[in-house]
C-alpha cells in the first residue's frame, strides 16, 4: 500500500513548526520526486523538473509512474482548454504550487497567460526562489517574458511582468488576495485557479472559504481541483492510515466522500457549473497511441492496484462565466 501513501501531495501553505505542518511541507518533496523519476523513465517531458528536484534513490512502482502520468496530463488538458477558450488573454494562480513547472513549460509551447501567479508556503516559496535564482535554465525565461522595470525579488516573493511567486497562507484569503494584488492581479482578467493536493489538507470550512473567495471575486474563471475522492471504502481509509502514520492528517477529508460531494462543494460556494470525475476515467480519455507506448515502458504487474489507486484520485473542474467564452463548455 505504499501506492496509496506516495501519490499524496503537493506543496502546500501551513502555519507553525509542528510535526503535523512539516509533513504536509514534506508531500511537495514526495510529488517532485515522482514527477522528476517518471519523467526520466519517458513517461512525458519536462526538461525543467531536474533544477527543481534531486533524483529518487529508488525505484518508483509503476502504478506511481501511470498515476503521475494521467495526472499531469489530465490537469494539462483542461488548462489548455481554458487557454484557448480565452486566447491566453488571462491569468493562471497555482495554489498550493510547489516546485511545479508549467510556467517554463507554457511558455516553451507560447501559451503563457498575461500574468501567471504561484503561491505556497513561504519555506517552499523561499526554496523555489533560491532554484531560479541559482539556474540559469529558470531564471532566463523569466527575464526573457519580463518587460518594464526591474524584477523585484527577496527570499519569499518574486514578481516579473510575467511571472509572480508569493508565499502566503492560503486559509486567509484576505491575505492572499491582498498579495496577489499587490503583484498585479487583475481581477476583471478571465482567471484559472489550480490545486493540486491542495484542499484536502484544510479544513471543510477553511477550503470553502477559499472557494467562496474565487467564485466572488473573478465574474469569469475556472476552478480546477486535483485530490482524493471515494476515501470511505477500506482503499481509502489505508491511504489516511498511511499517511497518518506519516503525521500527515487529511483534515478535508470528509468532502472527499464521493464524486457528488466533490461537485457539490463547488456548486455550494459560488460556482455555476462543477464537474468531478476519477482518474481512471481520465486515464480512458487522453490519447490512446501515448497511452500505449507509456504503458509499454515498464511492465504492470498490479493491474488491480492501479485501478484502485486512480479510483481514489480525481480532477474536478468548475467555472463562471460572465463573458459567455464557453467555459462550461469544457470537458474531456
Amino acid at each position: 500500500m505504499a501506492a496509496a501513501a506516495a501519490a499524496a501531495g503537493d506543496g502546500l501553505f501551513s502555519a507553525g513548526i509542528d510535526e503535523a505542518d512539516e509533513a504536509v511541507r514534506g508531500t511537495c518533496e514526495d510529488a517532485s520526486v515522482c514527477k522528476r523519476f517518471a519523467v526520466s523513465v519517458g513517461y512525458w517531458k519536462d526538461p525543467y523538473i531536474q533544477y527543481f528536484v534531486r533524483q529518487a534513490k529508488e525505484r518508483k512502482a509503476p502504478e506511481i509512474n501511470r498515476g503521475y502520468y494521467a495526472r499531469v496530463h489530465g490537469v494539462s488538458y483542461l488548462i489548455k482548454a481554458f487557454l484557448k477558450k480565452t486566447e491566453c488573454n488571462c491569468q493562471i494562480v497555482n495554489l498550493g504550487a510547489g516546485m511545479d513547472t508549467l510556467f517554463w513549460r507554457l511558455k516553451d509551447e507560447n501559451l503563457l497567460p498575461r500574468k501567471y501567479f504561484e503561491v505556497d508556503f513561504p519555506m517552499i516559496v523561499a526554496r523555489k526562489i533560491h532554484h531560479i535564482k541559482s539556474k540559469p535554465p529558470l531564471s532566463k525565461p523569466i527575464m526573457e517574458s519580463h518587460s518594464g522595470d526591474s524584477l523585484l525579488i527577496d527570499s519569499h516573493s518574486l514578481d516579473s511582468s510575467r511571472y509572480s511567486i508569493q508565499g502566503a497562507d492560503l486559509r486567509f484569503s484576505s491575505e492572499l488576495e491582498e498579495k496577489l494584488k499587490k503583484h498585479n492581479l487583475d481581477v476583471h482578467l478571465p482567471t484559472l485557479l489550480v490545486a493540486e493536493c491542495v484542499l484536502v489538507y484544510m479544513t471543510p470550512q477553511q477550503s470553502a472559504s477559499l472557494l467562496k473567495w474565487a467564485a466572488s471575486t473573478f465574474p469569469v474563471a475556472m476552478f480546477i481541483n486535483y485530490e482524493q475522492v471515494n476515501m470511505t471504502d477500506r482503499f481509502g481509509q489505508i491511504m489516511i492510515e498511511n499517511l497518518q502514520r506519516r503525521q500527515c492528517n487529511l483534515a478535508g477529508v470528509e468532502v472527499c466522500k464521493s464524486l457528488d460531494s466533490q461537485r457539490e462543494r463547488l456548486l455550494l460556494n459560488g460556482w455555476e457549473t462543477a464537474h468531478a470525475i476519477d482518474m481512471m476515467k481520465v486515464y480512458s480519455f487522453l490519447p490512446q497511441a501515448d497511452v500505449k507506448r507509456i504503458e509499454g515502458l515498464e511492465f504492470l504487474d498490479e493491474k488491480e492496484l492501479f485501478e484502485q489507486l486512480m479510483q481514489h484520485y480525481c480532477i474536478c473542474w468548475a467555472s463562471k462565466d460572465s463573458s459567455n467564452l464557453g467555459l462550461a463548455d469544457i470537458a474531456f
